[in-house]
């Protein structure tokens, strides 16, 4: 009896839930979309997540190991996903294996997998609701750039990995780190809210910051160096810059994960007046003279 399932995650049909997560790790790595740029590696990915969240739910794996891939219609795996082209596989595997059966990821954005498998995963609709909600907030360079941020709830600690582009209000979900009864475990969803930053606002994608200019660079050029979140630049200023006036460079904005696309860095100047009390008494008098 054929069992792709097992071949999508490259392990033995006896192979232990541990050795299938490992598996699932590695390969999820390997395809997730934000690393691998290859034509097929997101599709890849979604394969290899679904597979995965069948195999790891003990029953799922039960009647599959009893029915193998005739449970889709004799085909493998990997034909049986292309087969259905643009239509919802969750909605697919659900009518096949019942329950709930929802991929990992961002739920707002259409992230899947987010975390190479902590978040996400089947999520039955029967039975008591075992979920637990809860609201954090995520500093604001660690939701552009990216990172780990940990979080207690309930007096349990969690390191959780956030991906580049991370926007207030979306959801991310903790596969079986909500409440637990009778062997079943749910879901741990926690909101996001992005913390403001002191010297950044941001637009959709674009970021804006203001930088000191002094007062002869603004009248007669000259250049600046800044510290911004991704690296130090040296913007050139020209000459007669005004108070206020934007500059724009290109992709050191938020990163956008759905079209893998940098948004841009608006710069405002915020022109540094001399201390007129300081200035040598000619050129008071030029500046009241000519100004």
């Amino acid at each position: 009896m054929s069992k792709s399932l097992y071949e999508t995650l490259e392990v033995e049909q006896n192979a232990s839930a541990d050795e299938i997560k490992k598996s699932y790790r590695r390969l999820a790595r390997k395809y997730h979309p934000d690393i691998n740029k290859e034509p097929g590696a997101e599709d890849k990915f979604k394969e290899i997540n679904a597979a995965y969240e069948i195999l790891s739910d003990e029953n799922k794996r039960k009647q599959y190991d009893q029915f193998g891939d005739s449970m889709f219609g004799g085909q493998n795996f990997h034909d049986f996903t292309r087969s259905h082209g643009s239509m919802d596989l969750d909605d697919i595997l659900s009518q096949i294996f019942g329950g709930g059966f929802a991929q990992g990821g961002f739920s707002q954005s259409g992230f899947g997998g987010a975390s190479f498998g902590d978040f996400g995963g089947f999520r039955s609709s029967r039975g008591p609701n075992l979920d637990i909600n809860a609201q954090i907030t995520i500093p604001f360079v660690t939701a552009l750039l990216g990172g780990v941020h940990n979080i207690n709830i309930q007096n349990n600690s969690y390191d959780i990995k956030i991906p580049a582009g991370v926007k207030s209000g979306e959801t991310i979900r903790l596969k079986g780190k909500g409440n637990s009864i009778g062997g079943q475990s749910g879901d741990l969803l926690l909101k996001v809210s992005v913390a403001s930053h002191p010297q950044y606002a941001q637009d959709g994608d674009d970021l804006t910051m203001h930088f000191d200019v002094p007062l002869k660079v603004a009248l007669f050029g000259g250049k600046v160096e800044i510290e911004t979140l991704r690296k130090t630049i040296t913007l050139k200023v020209p000459k007669n810059t005004k108070n206020a006036q934007r500059f724009r460079v290109k992709d050191l904005g938020g990163y956008n994960r759905k079209s893998k696309a940098y948004g841009d860095l608006y710069l405002e100047a915020n022109i540094i007046l001399p201390n007129c009390d300081t200035l040598p008494e000619a050129l008071k008098e030029a500046l009241e003279k000519y100004l």
